[in-house]
């Protein structure tokens, strides 16, 4: 039976290059674990595989979805499932990378079928929760489910949104939905999960330097583009897009730009491996003890 590999960890970690090692040991094809890198025409801010790598290693789910295009956790599963039987049916191995933990959550724990999105009612509800409504829409679900609500925090406008959109789309609570709808990937356990992690301090470095090299490798003319042409993508939550966008407008300098990319991307950084630190993985790799071609040795051991 040949095993399926998901690598995780923070942005900027070396996921790419690690899973790029890998496939060329194993034969296999990789499959984005990213909410932001399936959207086309952004691969620099999101920080897509190179079109070197792309050439070297087939990628699936990257660069596929139109920045129109909302994606649910439940889809994406269905997605991914969907690309591990078309790389299984070329006797390769797959292997899932990226950082979007609530992707691989639903993967290997599951996830209610009934999640699906709803542009209208979403849009309806942000416009709600930015005209200062988010008191009385957070009032609202913990009428509706008063255990998922002790989850969320009524600042934290994704989530509260996304549960309150749920409940609108399928007539049920989150919690009535994860009882009733449970749904694991086909392949679940025979996924092989591998976290890595880094010290904080030191993953910040690399996300400075990766942010200037974003830079100059044509962020900005990136961001110029869907100004141009009137793309909204809010809902993909792009770092970069609205500093930039602000820069290319005249109101903050460039250096100010690489400043407020820097922190938020650090910031998101923060927050994937407080995530990743409270999940359990059945490999854990300290990227600044371990090299990466030992890593990818003992991964290529257990394939």
């Amino acid at each position: 039976m040949i095993n399926i590999f998901a690598i995780v960890g923070p942005t900027g970690i070396g996921k790419t290059s690690l899973s790029i090692k890998l496939a060329k040991k194993l034969n296999s094809e990789i499959i984005g674990l990213d909410s932001r890198q399936i959207y086309k025409m952004i691969p620099i801010g999101t920080a897509q595989p190179s079109a070197k790598d792309l050439s070297i290693i087939k990628h699936h789910l990257i660069g596929t979805k139109d920045l129109h295009e909302t994606v649910s956790a439940g889809e994406f599963m269905q997605l991914v499932d969907q690309r591990i039987v078309t790389i299984l049916e070329k006797n390769k191995t797959p292997i899932i990378c990226g950082g979007t933990g609530l992707y691989l959550k639903s993967l290997v724990e599951g996830i209610f079928i009934g999640s699906k999105t709803d542009a209208k009612i979403r849009t309806y509800l942000e416009k709600e929760y930015d005209n200062g409504n988010s008191d009385n829409l957070y009032k609202e679900l913990v009428s509706i489910d008063p255990i998922y609500s002790k989850k969320v925090h009524p600042n934290n406008k994704r989530r509260l949104i996304r549960a309150l959109e749920i409940y609108k789309i399928t007539g049920k609570n989150m919690t009535e939905n994860f009882k009733s709808n449970n749904k694991k990937s086909a392949f679940h356990d025979r996924i092989n999960t591998v976290y890595l992690r880094m010290p904080r301090k030191s993953l910040e470095l690399i996300i400075h330097k990766r942010t200037l090299s974003m830079i100059e490798e044509g962020m900005i003319g990136e961001v110029q583009y869907l100004k141009d042409h009137n793309y909204n993508i809010d809902h993909i939550d792009y770092i970069g897009y609205s500093e930039i966008s602000s820069y290319l407008d005249k109101k903050i300098s460039l250096e100010d730009v690489i400043e407020k990319i820097h922190i938020r991307t650090r910031q998101y950084a923060k927050r994937q491996m407080k995530w990743f630190d409270n999940q359990s993985f059945d490999h854990v790799f300290d990227i600044d003890n371990t090299s990466v071609n030992d890593i990818v040795d003992k991964l290529v051991e257990i394939s």
